[in-house]
């Protein structure tokens, strides 16, 4: 038990470090980085959905049936991400200084933090869980999740930076999310048995993000050249989730 302990942080701690492919934006002029945030949206917006519809709610349906009990989590998710920023926009309309201060964080980066909180526990959980199994089975979960974390991890940083996070905040903040999965980890390997409520809960809170806090920002920009450019990140990210199960 403690060689699957010890793998299985390993292995989270590297998927972790991922979250810092966003230093090459440190690096990037502020002018030329918000020029492209919008398609870092997009790409954050597809891939979550890609994730829900192609990776998460298949697996769910393969190893636990779909029934109405996956429905009501997912449901279960949804409603509860509606609960979380009802929460965050009355925190934030209502601060003493939310009226003289002209650069607040947006909610909806707020609950990308959260959701990708979520999403990195699931990691964990997955790779917790894989390592019970067998080691080459971890391991090879863990690669799983690192090529799917790295087009992940830029489309987080854009959302933080473009909702009102500086860089290195953005960088900051998104380290400490990724190092939620340590959690999942412990709870996959102490209780393997919960995955077929976390994950349809993933699903619900992944759509409701998707959905209702980052689509409709990108509605916000109607030229049509970079509306265009949004389809395409946007489809982009739906693309790489696809790939990840046709090279799978």
């Amino acid at each position: 038990m403690l060689d699957i302990y010890l793998y299985s942080i390993v292995s989270v701690l590297v998927v972790s470090l991922l979250s810092l492919v966003g230093v090459f934006a440190l690096a990037v002029r502020i002018d030329r980085l918000k020029k492209f945030l919008l398609y870092a949206v997009s790409f954050s917006a597809g891939a979550l959905l890609g994730d829900v519809f192609i990776h998460i709610l298949p697996e769910v349906s393969n190893e636990f049936g779909f029934g109405i009990d996956t429905s009501v989590f997912i449901l279960v998710g949804i409603v509860t991400m509606f609960v979380v920023e009802k929460i965050i926009r009355w925190r934030h309309c209502h601060e003493p200084e939310c009226s003289s201060h002209k650069k607040n964080v947006k909610p909806f980066a707020l609950m990308n933090l959260f959701g990708d909180g979520v999403h990195n526990f699931i990691d964990g959980l997955i790779i917790g869980v894989s390592y019970l199994v067998s080691i080459p089975l971890g391991l090879a979960t863990t690669l799983a999740v690192v090529f799917h974390e790295i087009p992940q991890e830029i489309g987080d940083f854009g959302v933080l930076v473009h909702g009102g996070f500086s860089r290195g905040k953005a960088l900051l903040f998104n380290l400490l999310t990724a190092l939620v999965a340590l959690a999942g980890v412990v709870v996959g390997v102490m209780v393997g048995n919960i995955a077929s409520f976390v994950l349809p809960f993933a699903a619900g809170s992944f759509i409701y993000i998707a959905g209702v806090d980052l689509m409709p920002e990108l509605h916000k920009e109607r030229g049509l050249k970079n509306s265009l450019g949004q389809l395409f990140f946007f489809l982009l990210g739906i693309g790489i989730m696809l790939l990840l199960v046709l090279l799978g």
